[in-house]
């Protein structure tokens, strides 16, 4: 397939959006962060700058709101902390105490009013500039095996314009996604989207393609931005202004089938824990062994209850 036009430069810069108030959480997330929320031991903030420096992006912009100053002490130094574990020979705990500091270069700006993700996202525009850029979202957790923002960035750089990630869902939850409309585009799950729906009421949906939480933009997403009146919830919607330039054919779509974890919701969050605990090498051999001896428990239980 040809380019839609040439490659400005490389994508360089991820923007993470991190100003909601995580209201599915509360109380937990009354004085916490929903993205400094452990799964398993780590915040899951730290899981998604991870994937942003897996795919070569080592410059991070996160949209921050108020009550959000835990984000930053964690990719910051402790030196107490540190200390502490250097004087009592904890290597081990040191190195993982360490490790988020050093991961990026990772700046910070204020979105004054929860204006919605398309006003978070034009919130980076002068940190951005001309360049390409990602977005991630922090509910999305994406299995470092299936390494999608890689692809998303190669599909860039060969087609240009900007490229969403897509999850096939079933009919009876597109309503809860934005909605892609889509022409085959080429191998590898590759598509082109045509138009977007911000959560579609139900049976109006245009596919079971549901734009996730991961995004490589051209910077000219933000004079769209500009020009995007609030939408649904009266929020600046990011879908909007996708759909504009769907509708001008510089949108591709990369349908991923790989491993996705959903921190937004809380029995998501909950089967999250449980699925990457199970797969620990340090915590999986044991903690699977409890957890089958807690469920035929359960299930012996429920069974004499009926």
């Amino acid at each position: 397939m040809k380019p839609l036009k040439p490659l400005s430069s490389r994508v360089e810069k991820a923007v993470i959006p991190v100003a909601g108030l995580g209201t599915r959480f509360l109380p937990a997330t009354k004085a916490t962060p929903k993205e400094m929320l452990p799964v398993v031991d780590k915040p899951a903030i730290q899981y998604v700058v991870e994937e942003a420096v897996a795919a070569g992006l080592l410059d991070v912009l996160m949209v921050t709101g108020r009550n959000k100053r835990p984000l930053e002490d964690h990719f910051d130094r402790n030196y107490e902390l540190e200390d502490l574990l250097l004087r009592k020979g904890d290597t081990d705990r040191l190195t993982r105490v360490c490790a988020p500091t050093g991961l990026a270069d990772i700046h910070y700006v204020r979105q004054g009013d929860p204006r919605g993700l398309g006003h978070a996202v034009l919130c980076a525009a002068s940190h951005v500039g001309d360049a390409p850029f990602a977005v991630l979202l922090g509910d999305d957790l994406i299995d470092d095996r299936d390494p999608l923002l890689a692809r998303m960035i190669e599909v860039q750089a060969r087609l240009g314009g900007s490229v969403v990630a897509l999850v096939e869902v079933p009919p009876e939850k597109i309503h809860l996604y934005g909605c892609a409309a889509v022409a085959p585009a080429g191998p590898d799950g590759l598509v082109r989207v045509t138009d977007l729906v911000e959560k579609p009421d139900p049976g109006t949906a245009p596919s079971r393609y549901a734009v996730i939480g991961r995004y490589v933009l051209q910077p000219e997403v933000f004079e769209v931005l500009e020009r995007t009146p609030p939408g649904r919830g009266g929020e600046i919607q990011l879908t909007d202004a996708l759909q504009v330039l769907a509708r001008r054919g510089s949108v591709h779509g990369v349908v991923f089938g790989g491993r996705r974890y959903d921190t937004g919701d809380r029995a998501d969050y909950l089967r999250t824990t449980v699925r990457l605990a199970c797969e620990r090498p340090d915590l999986g051999p044991e903690f699977r062994s409890w957890l089958r001896t807690y469920v035929d428990t359960e299930l012996r239980t429920a069974d004499s209850t009926h």
